[in-house]
């Protein structure tokens, strides 16, 4: 008989002395359970192919609905001429994290009905307080990273999409022709796509106009001070559904942030932390669902359901000024250029660009000559200085559309 199903009173002293059977030991903590995770997804792809140049992550969170379309559209993938991509450069990675529907069976039914597509799927348990989109992106990044170093090396391209998501036939293409004019991080134009049997979308004209405020909001930055990277035509867009970043990009900044949702925003504002050359490319495009039950806390889904709360409240949403704008980035071109100089000391000059992005001037001092990028400056005073005034998108579509008629200069 099994000796645990016995009366304790029939085992010898020494028994009870021995080490518990694992039944009986303590559950494993949350960090034991997370490197199990890493260690399984690890010992669930097989070795890349020595063409490997891309690889395409994708996290997923019970979307067998979805997951057939989205891999499709990356099977048929083309150069810009249209020609095949050459064999193995590309390779997709989907993590399906603590599913509870056929999202595994979904990926590995699309990479038999797309023999050409290499494609891998993996399937965890992430422990419950790192069961969300951060943990899992930077998982598949990391993974993806490692692979990518034993191929083609550092230059070699991580792309991010999402489960939802259809990305154009040359997404890939016209990623690696950013990425060869020099960017180290893409951030593709995300566009939403709305089912024919699907219900009217109550705030599609609020998301229109936002989307539109924010793109001609990019054009008027470029005129105020421009990004040699990142110039005019652009966007404003750096997601997880349509992000990449070389290998080089992604070691440098320490890899993704793990954070439950913005992950991506967080990456993107490391990547300007480090003084990065990034590009919001309009050729680089994405089609994404626009449902507003989501699978984050905060992403497109809360999005579409708050402007669904203003629009049903007869109330208009609330957008950065461009008056407070222009005249931010103005500030931020002048102490550029101060701290490019190099010459960082108590004066006149010094002070009035303190006013001018309203920080104090010794903390100003201080964060300038501990600097190491501009960008990390920048972002030290963006904090330090709070948030732009909001002011209704009317109105600030008005004003940002006189700006671009009439003309406004930098300085």
């Amino acid at each position: 008989m099994d000796q645990l199903a016995q009366p304790v009173r029939f085992h010898a002293a020494r028994e009870a002395m021995a080490t518990a059977p694992p039944a009986l030991l303590a559950p494993p903590t949350d960090e034991q359970l997370l490197h199990q995770a890493e260690r399984s997804l690890a010992c669930q792809l097989p070795p890349p192919l020595a063409a490997l140049q891309a690889c395409v992550i994708i996290p997923a969170k019970d979307e067998a609905a979805t997951l057939p379309a989205t891999l499709a559209a990356l099977a048929a993938q083309t150069t810009f001429s249209g020609q095949a991509l050459p064999a193995g450069m590309l390779e997709v990675i989907v993590l399906a994290n603590n599913c509870l529907d056929r999202t595994t069976a979904a990926v590995r039914q699309a990479a038999r009905r797309h023999p050409s597509l290499v494609l891998h799927v993996a399937e965890v348990q992430l422990p419950r307080p790192q069961a969300h989109v951060g943990r899992a992106r930077r998982l598949l990044l990391d993974a993806a990273a490692q692979r990518l170093e034993a191929t083609i090396g550092v230059t070699g391209v991580l792309l991010s999409t999402d489960a939802d998501t259809l990305v154009a036939s040359t997404w890939l293409a016209a990623t690696l022709r950013e990425i060869e004019s020099g960017a180290e991080a893409v951030g593709g134009r995300i566009l939403t796509q709305t089912a024919a049997a699907a219900e009217p979308c109550p705030v599609r004209r609020i998301q229109l106009r936002d989307a539109a405020y924010r793109v001609l909001l990019r054009q008027l930055e470029d005129l105020v001070d421009p990004c040699a990277a990142d110039r005019w035509p652009c966007h404003h867009q750096h997601y997880g559904a349509s992000l990449a970043l070389t290998v080089r990009a992604y070691r440098r900044v320490g890899g993704l942030p793990v954070v439950p949702f913005l992950e991506d925003e967080a990456l993107w504002q490391l990547l300007l932390q480090h003084d990065l050359p990034v590009r919001h490319s309009p050729h680089v495009q994405v089609y994404t669902s626009a449902r507003r039950c989501g699978r984050v806390e905060v992403g497109l889904s809360w999005q579409l359901r708050e402007w669904e709360n203003l629009t049903a409240e007869q109330a208009e949403p609330q957008v950065p000024c461009p008056h407070e704008l222009v005249r931010v980035w103005r500030a931020r071109r002048r102490l550029r250029a101060w701290w490019q100089q190099g010459a960082h000391a108590p004066g006149p000059e010094l002070a009035r660009l303190a006013r001018a992005v309203e920080v104090p001037t010794a903390g100003l001092l201080q964060q300038a000559r501990q600097a190491t990028s501009f960008g990390q400056l920048w972002q030290w005073v963006e904090a330090t200085r709070g948030a732009v005034l909001p002011v209704p998108l009317t109105g600030a579509m008005r004003d940002l559309r006189n700006y671009l008629r009439t003309g406004v200069a930098g300085g």
